[in-house]
């Protein structure tokens, strides 16, 4: 394994940490006598798998159902001494229902100290608020701090790069949690003010949120050769020294093996990736055209500005995924979640098609006379069933 200092916290980090969202039994709160004796054994070998590894950054979140409840059963067997534990609580109004819910946490996993404690989404500027004001969460991070149940304090966030921007400019935060991997590299100037300010920066869900990289079509994977794409995206992530770790969302111990090809070409990045990349961007380029590759996004409104509050931009992105890339399948996947995903995953997909209504809202893009048409298009190739984030989906 590859460590890397994790900001100022100066963590011993590991370039790759096991995120508890996807090995729990369910999404919903449940008494332990519900977990089925195979599915808490799959947890506790994945985990003792990751520390084989030497991946010991364990990350969870009260919000990942029983994800914590079934880690608390093994880690009281663990060394405790060569874990990083993470857990991620919600902010809220109520600063007593934020420390009743650490409560839980606590008890949860079985611990009386916590390496890492994130606030769980600060996606709009009012979660920032509910966190920093006076009397707010952080204000009972502090106190825990001082009685050493919690070591350093970080957030985690789906929002756009202003308001992480503006979360790390408080200076309150050792490290954050966020999106960026090649298909989304919106986030770098996020990276670049962590940078500064010397966070620790995490990168969420490179394979699931980062394209379903486990099924990536043939073109991609013809594109990335002789690198699969899974591998490809992490050397992509690490080879930028201001990115300390990926998260693997293991769902079972073998959930690890395809990533941990990466470690071995991380000295070579600078000789493996040029190529991979050009590829990747002639593909964009001979399939979306090189004006539209780019300016596409030049002078799109935000969501909140436009009719029915339709995410433009989004839309028109997993639209040049899918031409450029075959990314259909990861394209549907995001694009039917707009309108469920909340604050998450905000706007809403096209619910009817009016080519004049969108015109308004246009005049500042250079495609102004294509769009609306590239909406419907795009709606066509990967509108159907609308779907619901994991957490709102699963029992």
């Amino acid at each position: 394994m590859r460590f890397r200092r994790f900001g100022r916290t100066g963590l011993h980090m590991p370039v790759f940490s096991c995120g508890g969202m996807r090995y729990q039994h369910s999404w919903n709160d449940q008494p332990l006598s519900n977990i089925p004796a195979d599915g808490q054994t799959n947890l506790e070998t994945t985990i003792r798998r990751a520390l084989e590894l030497d991946i010991v950054h364990i990350e969870t979140a009260r919000a990942y159902g029983t994800s914590e409840l079934q880690l608390g059963q093994i880690l009281p067997d663990l060394p405790r001494d060569r874990l990083i534990i993470q857990t991620k609580v919600s902010p809220c109004d109520d600063a007593r229902e934020f420390e009743a819910t650490l409560e839980t946490c606590f008890a949860n996993l079985k611990l009386d100290r916590v390496d890492l404690l994130g606030i769980h989404g600060i996606n709009l500027p009012e979660h920032l608020e509910m966190t920093i004001r006076p009397g707010g969460c952080l204000d009972v991070i502090r106190r825990w701090q001082a009685q050493g149940r919690i070591g350093h304090v970080g957030f985690s966030t789906h929002g756009p790069t202003d308001v992480i921007i503006q979360a790390i400019e408080t200076d309150a935060f050792d490290y954050v949690n966020l999106h960026w991997y090649y298909i989304f590299q919106r986030n770098w100037a996020a990276i670049e003010a962590a940078t500064r300010h010397d966070l620790g920066v995490f990168i969420i869900s490179p394979s699931n949120k980062g394209g379903m990289l486990y099924n990536a079509p043939q073109k991609l994977i013809n594109l990335c050769a002789p690198l699969s794409p899974m591998v490809f995206n992490n050397l992509f992530c690490l080879n930028h020294p201001q990115v300390h770790t990926l998260s693997i969302g293991a769902a079972k111990p073998t959930d690890f093996d395809e990533h941990l090809k990466t470690l071995d070409l991380l000295d070579r990045a600078d000789e493996i990736l040029p190529p991979i990349i050009d590829r990747l961007e002639q593909a964009a380029i001979d399939a979306l055209g090189s004006d539209w590759y780019n300016t596409w996004n030049v002078g799109l409104p935000h969501w909140s500005e436009t009719p029915d509050d339709v995410n433009m931009e989004t839309i028109l992105w997993l639209r040049n995924l899918a031409i450029a890339y075959d990314m259909t399948e990861y394209g549907k996947m995001r694009y039917n979640l707009l309108g469920n995903g909340g604050h998450w995953f905000p706007g809403k997909r096209l619910q009817s098609f009016e080519a004049e209504k969108f015109t308004p809202v246009l005049q500042q893009s250079p495609h102004r006379d294509r769009i609306p048409a590239l909406l419907q298009e795009t709606h066509d190739l990967l509108g159907s069933e609308a779907v619901k984030r994991l957490s709102q989906s699963a029992s």
